[in-house]
């Protein structure tokens, strides 16, 4: 699994934008949009994603690993 590409996905399931992510984890627009690019991320950085989206990406990753 691309977890940049997955977290993508699910912001624009629920309409949040680059903006008001870019805002949450205290970094510049460009970033997140980095984080995009990414094939992985750090668990730290993962879980601000659940924490804000309110999205379990460990379970994605957890499945994705073990099917």
């Amino acid at each position: 699994m691309h977890i940049g590409e997955r977290i993508k996905e699910v912001m624009h399931q629920q309409r949040v934008s680059v903006i008001a992510i870019a805002k949450e984890i205290d970094c510049e627009r460009t970033n997140v949009y980095n984080i995009f690019e990414r094939e992985t991320i750090s668990t730290g950085l993962l879980k601000k994603f659940c924490i804000i989206l309110g999205y379990d990406f460990f379970k994605d990753l957890s499945e994705d690993t073990f099917q």
